[in-house]
């Protein structure tokens, strides 16, 4: 005759075990948060933007580059911005709550090319913003163009408290093997073909909140991918390599000659130019 209990526990276990195959298989979809931002960070493999704005700014100017952004893409890629009506979506959320968040992921489920061109990250680091952006934004030529509008007199009268911009091509863990990592495929297209030999190149880093890499050891290492047949040219180079390091998470780009003319990419400098000498000269000899 069965044992009932044996029998119960075996089927509890059966139950179980069924269930845990269930969620090891369900596909994790995943959701922007109520306040827009992804909750998982800044993780290896992301791509986009870094930026630096004001002191107690940072909720504004978060919002201010996302619009210029999403009317930049819409410029450059003639792409629409669903899944980025941050207003509509909090107000779904109140209105619904669970049947909401259930909404946008069956959206993703059936489009997941609606997923925003660009998702902001929540630092706990004051001045400092980032921004994902996935395809077919690409991080160097959309910020290359936003500043040369900018150097041109194209005002950005929205983002008075964002300073500069980082393009950030791509991101791995902070550690040496990382950086050798992101080095090597951000550098090859640069300088490893035959015809490239000759740059002259300059690197520049920005390190915060990490205490495992020094500038010194940085440049000593991204010299050294950069490989045989090329100089280092602090003043005049064909390109410069940007790394920048945040916790333990660091990314590297490579932009081109003009990067100081537009003045390290920063919208505040370029929205506000220095007044020419001459004209200095003039304003001072000129009566009163």
């Amino acid at each position: 005759m069965d044992n009932p209990t044996k029998k119960r526990k075996a089927d509890a276990e059966l139950r179980t075990d069924s269930r845990d195959k269930r969620a090891k298989g369900k596909k994790q979809w995943p959701t922007p948060r109520k306040d827009g931002t992804d909750g998982r960070g800044i993780q290896p493999g992301d791509v986009g933007i870094w930026a630096t704005c004001a002191m107690n700014k940072e909720a504004k100017s978060v919002a201010d580059l996302r619009d210029l952004f999403q009317e930049y893409a819409s410029r450059l890629y003639d792409v629409s911005q669903p899944g980025e009506a941050a207003d509509d979506e909090d107000a779904d959320e109140d209105k619904g709550g669970i049947e909401a968040e259930i909404k946008r992921e069956l959206e993703g489920i059936r489009n997941p090319n609606a997923k925003p061109l660009f998702t902001s990250v929540k630092l706990n680091t004051q001045c400092l913003i980032f921004f994902k952006t996935r395809q077919p934004v690409e991080p160097i030529s959309f910020v290359h163009s936003l500043c040369n509008d900018a150097a041109n007199g194209v005002a950005q009268t929205r983002c008075r408290f964002v300073k500069r911009l980082t393009p950030i091509t791509a991101m791995e863990k902070a550690t040496e093997r990382g950086l050798d990592d992101v080095a090597q495929k951000v550098l090859a297209p640069h300088f490893h073909s035959p015809e490239q030999v000759g740059r002259k190149f300059a690197i520049r880093t920005s390190i915060r909140n990490n205490k495992q890499f020094t500038r010194d050891m940085v440049i000593k290492r991204v010299a050294a991918a950069v490989g045989p047949g090329h100089k280092v040219d602090l003043k005049c180079y064909d390109l410069l390599i940007l790394v920048e390091i945040y916790q333990n998470i660091l990314g590297m780009s490579v932009v081109g000659s003009d990067f100081d003319k537009l003045k390290r990419y920063n919208l505040a400098e370029l929205a506000d130019p220095p007044e020419d000498t001459e004209q200095n000269a003039a304003k001072s000899k000129s009566p009163a």
